[in-house]
């Protein structure tokens, strides 16, 4: 790839249109082909400081300062990862190795990465997330949430998401993953501080609440408490739901208005109905259901019953240790009934809909110029040629990270 400069304007911002891309996937069916990836073919994209300001045929492309040619290379929007757990210290091996030897999967395991998060320093949780956070941008993640859930006490809880908030786009408040062990006689007793002392410390470093709604964590009572509390805080609920049984999480979600339900593995028809008529985004994490080996979620029937779907890594250090976005693409199109195109979409746009997010998960003028350059002619190799690392160039806020 090459870039020169054709222009100098003298202003303070600086113009840049990649140009001579393949294929563009746009997110906007109204720039490209009319379908939902709005597909533009021999197309470029005009950059202005952190937006984009032009998308269109490469032919017409206005002059801008800078020039870059992207030699027949296909771009996507950003990845938006809208589930992540990232600060934390520990690992978490021999757990990973007992289960490919035949144990199954719990979220009691949550309590060994819990002991060593409350342990470490907060310069080490810090440089663990800015680590993982790098890794994803390489790989073509441009907008991040991630959570707290690690510390389980007031101050291992607000800590984490003081950390988080310096370094990522999104931060939610999960003092609800588990009961940690020093309240494991007395759930009530963790639910009140949850809801009360933690809430209050924490509430100002996030934006949204989640729980972890699943036998061995919080009922459903208890997560609408949570979940309420929140929401009376002015954070937004989020919702780990139906991962290992069927249960109350996503009609729960659905009638808390939260961005999105999570996991949706264990779903009845009355929870794809709810799913396909309210706002809440199912967000489904195959990298969990590769490393657990467990049941795969059906992409296709909530598709196919219209509800909006989200693909993200649930990058964390027991049941998902992936931030490969191009990973769980292809899991999605291999073993979830999604096409390509749905999955690049989910992967794209379907997390900035389960961010309530309008401004990235596109390519188009007024969004964020998040955008990345594939070493392939079509989005589509995404799946089409996995562990492959694609990903050629990475732009974030306008600026070439990669």
């Amino acid at each position: 790839m090459t870039a020169d400069s054709t222009r100098a304007t003298g202003t303070s911002t600086s113009t840049t249109a990649i140009v001579n891309i393949a294929s563009l996937v746009t997110n906007d069916p109204s720039l490209g082909d009319g379908t939902p990836l709005g597909l533009i073919q021999d197309a470029a994209v005009v950059i202005d400081g952190d937006r984009i300001s032009w998308v269109g045929e490469s032919s017409k492309a206005p002059a801008t300062d800078n020039r870059v040619d992207a030699a027949g290379r296909a771009a996507i929007p950003g990845f938006v990862d809208s589930h992540s757990h990232l600060v934390f210290a520990g690992d978490r091996t021999q757990e990973f190795n007992a289960r490919m030897s035949g144990r199954s999967y719990s979220a009691g395991g949550i309590r060994t990465t819990v002991a060593a998060t409350r342990a470490a320093a907060d310069d080490v949780l810090e440089a663990n997330l800015v680590r993982y956070l790098d890794e994803a941008l390489r790989q073509g993640t441009t907008t991040f949430e991630t959570k707290s859930g690690y510390g389980l006490s007031v101050e291992d809880e607000a800590r984490a998401l003081r950390i988080a908030a310096r370094h990522t786009d999104e931060v939610t408040f999960l003092g609800a993953h588990i009961v940690p062990p020093d309240f494991a006689d007395d759930p009530a007793g963790y639910v009140a501080l949850v809801t009360g002392e933690m809430l209050d410390a924490c509430a100002p470093h996030a934006r949204w609440i989640d729980v972890f709604c699943e036998k061995g964590a919080f009922d459903g009572d208890q997560a609408r408490q949570i979940l309420t509390a929140g929401k009376a805080k002015g954070l937004t609920p989020r919702v780990h739901a139906n991962q290992l049984s069927y249960g109350p999480g996503v009609q729960l979600a659905v009638e808390l208005d939260a961005a999105s339900a999570d996991h949706c593995t264990h779903l009845t028809a009355e929870d794809v109905d709810a799913l396909a008529g309210g706002a809440t985004v199912a967000t489904l994490l195959p990298g969990a259901e590769f490393s657990t080996r467990a049941e795969w979620p059906d992409a296709r029937r909530l598709l196919d019953a219209g509800a909006t779907v989200a693909l993200s890594t649930d990058c964390n250090p027991g049941s998902s240790f992936t931030s490969s976005m191009p990973f769980c693409i292809a899991l999605a199109v291999r073993d979830m009934g999604m096409t390509p195109d749905e999955a690049i979409w989910s992967a794209t746009a379907g997390g900035a809909a389960a961010l309530r997010r309008a401004d990235v998960g596109r390519v188009a003028p007024g969004a964020r110029a998040d955008l990345a350059l594939l070493d392939a002619p079509s989005h589509v190799h995404l799946a089409y040629r996995p562990g492959v690392p694609l990903v050629d160039a990475v732009w974030r806020r306008g600026v070439r990270v990669r």
